[in-house]
């Protein structure tokens, strides 16, 4: 599927030249998820930046949802001063974006000036390190997102102005494949598609979702490092483009307890070197799964809660998972089926694997990371899954569950041997860090849940 809207350097210097873009966004994106970075004057990107780059803080790094520096990142604090960190261009992410008037955007991977090397803990670099694992095994990863999110009528302001409560929605009731719904707010998801799509961002469709509303977007495969700048762009413009409406639009994995929650399911399958033939695909093996395929399963099965704090990075995230809610719970596989952990889905060369458990809050780069190093695992070590599981996989019994809250899956991350093999020490202990920031963060607040409870009664 073609992608409009990528430009060439000389494409740049030309638009520069004539006017047609005056602005060019150099990002990178945080361990939250969030694209950080600066606005350069077109003309003094093109004359002065070209081969360099731009700097960023190395505390951005290594922060929490509120920007705050916590104690306990050895590569970014106090003592070292809080110096810079390179975000050198990638020009096969350049692109213009239409919903932002004459802009360029350029994606850069963190880089430390002094040495020259990546970031480790940069999310876009702990992704491309799993790339190349994968790779020496003779393997192109092909991956794609699909993305719910939550409309709300509530501007971002508005909605903080009331404590982010009593917050309404742009439907009243389930959305769900209900084309009379999604038309009540179909000039934004319009936009929302014909304008990723004019910023090589290929979407394929938009769908209303199983709540009030709820929709969900979907971006056609490609590569895995593309695919999740690709997911990053796309959550990041949703959220600027419904701004410029006036609505507000969250990919929270659960905005409330009373609704349905947010996904962002991956889809994975492994192609030969030349990113040409499925490899998934065995036109003469059982339900025509490859042994790549089956072994890559069940690395995704054996590794679900050690990588559990790369797919559900926040509190919040645990929330999602819950029975009969769309969202998996148990560790579980079969064909088409979604109640469960994994979905075996596509025929011949579309064969792949649905993995269910990534919410919306998902940061792409690290959910795809732990993806492809749960599935290497599995070939490496020729996991074979169990059987598929028939029927209601929400009432599976005798069979592993995904952690029930940051508390688990910080747990299971730190005692992981196969998180410290396949990510390193420097990684592993940066997000360890992280979760235990957030959690701690979480366990000092009080909340209204507990004031209405506890104020009178208690």
């Amino acid at each position: 599927m073609s992608s409009r809207g990528m430009l060439t350097v000389d494409e740049l210097k030309e638009k520069v030249a004539s006017g047609e873009i005056d602005t060019v966004i150099s990002a990178v994106c945080d361990m939250q998820g969030r694209l950080i970075g600066k606005r350069v004057v077109a003309s003094y990107f093109v004359d002065h930046l070209l081969g360099h780059g731009t700097h960023f803080c190395t505390y951005m790094l290594g922060t929490d949802m509120e920007m705050n520096t916590p104690d306990g990142f050895p590569l970014m604090n106090w003592e070292s001063g809080y110096g810079d960190y390179l975000a050198r261009s990638d020009w096969s992410t350049l692109r213009h974006i239409p919903w932002l008037v004459n802009t360029a955007l350029v994606f850069g991977d963190a880089v430390d000036e002094a040495t020259g090397e990546l970031v480790p803990v940069a999310p876009r670099t702990v992704l491309r390190d799993q790339i190349e694992k994968t790779a020496a095994l003779g393997y192109t990863p092909m991956m794609a997102s699909e993305l719910e999110f939550y409309v709300l009528r509530d501007t971002y302001e508005e909605a903080h102005a009331k404590g982010f409560a009593n917050l309404e929605r742009s439907g009243w009731y389930n959305e769900d494949y209900q084309l009379l719904q999604a038309t009540k707010v179909e000039s934004l998801y319009r936009q929302f598609r014909n304008e990723m799509n004019e910023a090589g961002v290929p979407i394929e469709f938009s769908k209303g979702e199983a709540a009030p509303g709820q929709h969900e977007v979907n971006i056609h495969y490609a590569d895995a490092l593309t695919s999740a700048d690709r997911a990053v762009l796309l959550k990041h413009g949703c959220k600027e483009i419904a701004y410029q409406d006036g609505y507000a639009v969250t990919f929270m994995a659960k905005p409330d307890h009373t609704w349905t929650g947010s996904s962002g399911h991956i889809h994975v399958s492994l192609w030969d070197s030349y990113g040409e033939l499925n490899r998934f695909h065995d036109r003469a093996a059982p339900d025509e799964m490859s042994d790549a395929m089956r072994w890559f399963l069940g690395g995704l099965m054996a590794c679900a809660r050690d990588l559990a704090l790369l797919i559900a990075p926040n509190v919040n995230s645990y929330k999602r998972f819950a029975s009969a809610s769309w969202a998996p719970v148990n560790i579980v596989w079969a064909k088409d089926n979604r109640t469960c952990g994994f979905r075996i889905v596509g025929h011949g060369g579309g064969l792949r694997i649905e993995n269910r458990f990534p919410g919306g809050d998902a940061n792409p780069y690290l959910a795809y990371a732990a993806v492809l190093a749960a599935g290497r695992h599995g070939i490496e070590n020729r996991i074979v899954p169990p059987p598929a599981y028939r029927g209601n996989g929400y009432l599976a019994k005798g069979v592993p569950r995904v952690p029930r809250s940051l508390y688990e899956a910080i747990e299971t991350w730190e005692e992981s041997d196969i998180a410290k093999a396949a990510f390193g020490e420097i990684v592993h202990e940066h997000y360890l860090n992280a979760a235990r920031v957030e959690q701690a963060t979480y366990d000092s607040i009080v909340t209204d849940w507990e004031r209405e409870r506890y104020l009178e009664r208690g």
